[in-house]
């Protein structure tokens, strides 16, 4: 019996010095995998062709109906684009709107040179965020967006004043509420500290008594702004438009 005991050690022992080297060699991978999964959304990870077409009609309407410059642009979201009666809720100011559905801050950003500085507008009403928001990123990171769309704004047009219209809840992303005071508060502070900036908050619009978003306030999908959700964006909207 001894002598099975010590033949079957003599077996084991170069097994497990082979076997060592291979552990030691695969747990550098298991270690990585944290660090790629927490890594920020890069402007690689865009997929900035998905607007093409839409960018490319704005295009196509400026070389039909050439716009003046020195006016005031909106641009962003579904909240923008939708945006139907630009025109009728401030008459005194000649409007463009350049909203595309779907957008995040970063989009905005990237096609500056084709939908924003052609007008050099005197003004840019931005409201983006909450797509941001609903796609993952922290508030943080939609921050330091919104931080890279006003230097690259304030680059080329360094005296246009910068509107941010807050992220306001809705309903159906009644959940993300939390990051959108967060990152709204972010902005808000960032705002007070540079020239040219400026911040309107809409949080609280769209709340009734009961501390949940107003029903009226939106269209059947519960997320965008009905009539009269619109008539109150725009009367806050209004006072902070060049005089």
């Amino acid at each position: 019996m001894r002598l099975t005991t010590t033949s079957a050690t003599t077996l084991l022992f170069p097994l497990l010095f082979t076997a060592l080297p291979t552990c030691s060699q695969t747990q550098p991978a298991i270690q990585s995998r944290p660090a790629l999964a927490t890594k920020p959304a890069g402007p690689g990870d865009r997929n900035f062709a998905r607007w093409e077409k839409e960018i490319a009609a704005y295009e196509a309407m400026d070389r039909a109906h050439p716009l003046p410059q020195g006016g005031v642009l909106f641009i962003g979201s579904s909240t923008i684009r939708r945006w139907k009666t630009l025109d009728k809720d401030f008459p005194n100011h000649r409007v463009i709107n350049r909203g595309f559905g779907g957008s995040q801050i970063a989009d905005s950003t990237h096609f500056a040179e084709r939908i924003i500085f052609p007008y050099e507008p005197r003004m840019i009403v931005l409201r983006a965020g909450g797509n941001d928001i609903n796609a993952g990123k922290s508030p943080e990171q939609v921050f330091a967006d919104y931080k890279a769309f006003v230097a690259k704004v304030h680059a080329r047009l360094p005296k246009t004043q910068i509107v941010y219209i807050s992220i306001s809840p809705s309903p159906a992303r009644w959940a993300e509420r939390d990051a959108y005071k967060t990152l709204n508060a972010l902005i808000e502070k960032y705002t007070r500290q540079q020239p040219y900036l400026k911040y309107l908050d809409t949080y609280d619009m769209v709340l009734g008594s009961d501390g949940q978003p107003r029903r009226e306030l939106f269209v059947a999908d519960k997320l965008h702004f009905s009539a009269e959700g619109y008539r109150l964006l725009a009367d806050r909207v209004r006072p902070l438009l060049p005089k």
